[in-house]
């Protein structure tokens, strides 16, 4: 399964309370081992994966024309359907006697086609990745289709989104468990309030799309329909989120009522200096604010973190604050007693760091 790069510990964690006992952390995500119904369940149930991949066999191959023979011996079959096209990718490596990744990809793919009567298509959802690593050969398949964060309900996104998945991580490492409320003062369209009430209710994220491994040979619909029947948890929480552009208002609520969790909801159009603490028990503020190289200058944000930090510290006591943001002295601004920061995430073709503090 991979992951947002920073935050491997936060879905290895999300991976073991899932039943992956066994998975271990490695480089841009996890590994674990399981059969279908598993790979069915991790993308399925799993929050902050971005994809799922399985590999499925290995061989050595040391010049084109072994890749070439041991490619068309190798059991595709077992698992792909010759009816459904497929494309490939391969990545090369030095340490490798093949090392141009273009005439492998041509020779696998002329492989399926001549010996398992596959379709190759640039734009096929079904990818089959080949990585050469010292002339060993790991086949392994995209399980999901499309990104993960792609959970099937949201239509609006407003300016620079935070990814569902992304968003899921970063609750987590904020300590949001499903058992208290959850605020975004400037909630864009909505995505944190949305993960959070989902997770509440204990909705699967992936309950509302399809994915890659339903076209594939060892696929059981029957299976797959009983994995997917769930028994929500019941909750009376509330989530609330507000930003000062009306547009925004109206995506968030409409994409929280495709999630199926608007009436848990409550969005609000007004600025920052209007948030009113909620009534009842202490919960996690959280927002990805505007920083200067995703959204506006830098310079003229000052003043709105300033004032976001001032009305937390004075309406906000008891609650957790967690703020995502490129610029350190931004979240200087805001005045909270943050706890030191975490790994860089990319995000946005930036590097963000996840500030947050302990109860005000």
């Amino acid at each position: 399964m991979t992951a947002t790069p920073g935050l491997e510990s936060a879905l290895h964690a999300e991976a073991v309370e899932n039943g992956f006992s066994d998975a271990q952390i490695t480089q841009g995500g996890i590994t674990t081992h399981g059969d279908w119904p598993d790979i069915w369940l991790a993308n399925l149930q799993m929050r902050g994966a971005t994809r799922v991949l399985v590999r499925i066999g290995s061989f050595m191959a040391f010049h084109l024309a072994q890749l070439d023979k041991r490619s068309r011996k190798f059991d595709w079959g077992a698992i792909l359907d010759s009816n459904v096209p497929v494309r490939v990718e391969v990545s090369t490596n030095r340490k490798s006697k093949i090392y141009h990744a273009g005439a492998a990809t041509q020779r696998i793919e002329t492989a399926l086609r001549e010996s398992h009567g596959m379709t190759i298509s640039a734009d096929a959802n079904i990818v089959i990745k080949a990585r050469i690593d010292d002339n060993k050969v790991t086949i392994s398949l995209d399980t999901s289709g499309e990104s993960l964060h792609k959970r099937g309900h949201k239509e609006a996104v407003n300016k620079a989104p935070m990814r569902e998945t992304l968003a899921s991580l970063f609750l987590r490492e904020c300590g949001y468990d499903g058992k208290e409320p959850v605020l975004d003062p400037m909630c864009g369209s909505g995505t944190f309030p949305i993960e959070a009430a989902e997770i509440a209710r204990g909705l699967f994220p992936g309950r509302s799309r399809h994915f890659a491994f339903e076209q594939f040979a060892s696929f059981d619909q029957q299976a797959w329909d009983l994995m997917r029947t769930q028994t929500l948890q019941p909750t009376d929480l509330k989530f609330y989120g507000s930003d000062r552009d009306a547009g925004a208002i109206r995506m968030s609520n409409a994409n929280a009522e495709r999630a199926g969790v608007d009436d848990l909801i409550s969005f609000q159009n007004h600025a920052v200096a209007d948030l009113r603490r909620p009534e009842g028990p202490a919960g996690l503020v959280i927002c990805n604010p505007p920083y200067g190289g995703r959204i506006g200058n830098p310079k003229l944000l000052f003043g709105l973190y300033a004032s976001l930090g001032s009305v937390l510290k004075e309406r906000f006591s008891g609650w957790r604050v967690g703020i995502i943001t490129s610029d350190a002295n931004l979240a200087k601004a805001t005045g909270l007693p943050f706890k030191p920061k975490g790994p860089p995430i990319p995000h946005g073709g930036l590097k963000v760091w996840l500030f947050q503090t302990d109860p005000l």
